[in-house]
């Protein structure tokens, strides 16, 4: 079905080439896989196929046919035989779920008789069912794609070619697509999927043609994916200044819990009286004489105790802060200003009043 012997692309403003001594063959009915990372040359196997590029050097044989010596005007019926699936769906937005399928049949010029029969049958085979009235902003992702397979299948192709069908799609409905395409192989045609959805891969242990730099690394039936061990783990990349952001966080923080003692708490201060401190609780207490005679050193005298008329002098202690080392933070003096803190030359930050 597909033959690269010795295949190399050049693309004109590029010093590498895409594909270098390419050489595999595809044979009927198989389902391939071409993995690789992004530039290793998959896309450009596919648009070789689909005689969208010429080989550089070597030959590339289609259904027969050597594509090198293809005339041009004969590349609109070759493709007749080639179904086409893309990342993006390609869907005309103004055109129905059935017109769209119905297009690839009216460009080739089939009759409408053959059209009514062959589109809803496709449209059945991918599961939409009484959804050909629908205009593709009414579908979702997963429809839309569903919809280009019918396009790309109504026609009844030997080769269906598939670029990350399944790239815009959530993991649940790219199983769907997956087991579809499965069963659009298991019906006699050949597909050849160009992925990097390590998992399908694994899972369905097809064959696979690994790509690296446009060269064929791997060429292994019933394979996988690969060894994935060396891709880079996402892990949270330091961030420059995060260590002085959070000590400068901490800093307001406490700078804020300060103010807002001090605004509650006003004028509010310790009192301390003059007179001499209270005495111990583990002291003995005084006697007083049985007759209530006695000189006044010899009796406790009875103090009332102290009331709001009463008017000690007192001493202010104030609510002092902990100092907040702005320097350790690297903080320029335009920062300290806007930030409304002390610009280091006092021993203390105090609360605000």
């Amino acid at each position: 079905m597909i033959r690269f012997e010795n295949v190399t692309k050049h693309y004109r403003g590029t010093s590498k080439p895409a594909l270098h001594d390419v050489d595999f063959e595809v044979q009927r009915g198989e389902f391939v896989f071409l993995v690789g990372a992004s530039g290793s040359g998959k896309s450009s196997c596919l648009r070789l196929i689909l005689r969208e590029d010429a080989p550089t050097e070597g030959r590339v044989i289609v259904l027969g046919r050597d594509l090198r010596t293809l005339a041009n005007r004969k590349v609109p019926y070759f493709r007749r035989h080639i179904g086409s699936v893309f990342q993006d769906f390609r869907l005309l937005p103004n055109k129905t779920v059935f017109q769209n399928v119905a297009f690839t049949l009216q460009v080739i010029g089939s009759s409408r008789a053959f059209i009514g029969q062959a589109v809803p049958e496709v449209l059945a085979l991918v599961g939409l069912e009484g959804k050909d009235k629908r205009l593709p902003h009414e579908l979702s992702g997963g429809e839309q794609q569903r919809v280009a397979i019918a396009r790309a299948l109504v026609n009844r192709p030997q080769v269906l070619l598939a670029d990350e069908p399944t790239g815009n799609l959530d993991p649940a409905t790219s199983v769907d697509i997956m087991q579809l395409l499965a069963r659009i192989n298991a019906g006699g045609t050949t597909v050849v999927m160009a992925t990097h959805e390590a998992g399908f891969v694994d899972q369905m242990q097809r064959r696979v043609i690994e790509l690296r730099g446009g060269v064929v690394l791997r060429d292994e039936r019933h394979g996988r994916y690969g060894d994935t061990s060396g891709l880079p783990s996402l892990a949270p990349a330091p961030v420059k200044g995060a260590a002085a952001t959070a000590a400068l966080t901490a800093a307001l923080e406490l700078h804020r819990e300060i103010s807002a003692a001090g605004a509650e708490g006003g004028a509010e201060t310790e009192r301390v009286p003059d007179a001499a401190p209270a005495a111990r609780a583990d002291a003995p207490a005084p006697v007083a004489p049985a007759d209530g005679a006695g000189s006044p050193a010899s009796r406790v005298e009875e103090r009332p105790a102290p009331s709001a008329e009463m008017t000690p002098s007192t001493r202010a202690i104030p609510i002092v802060a902990p100092p907040v080392d702005l320097d350790g933070l690297g903080l320029t003096g335009l920062d300290v200003d806007r930030l409304g803190l002390d610009d280091g030359t006092d021993d203390e930050v105090g609360p605000t009043s």
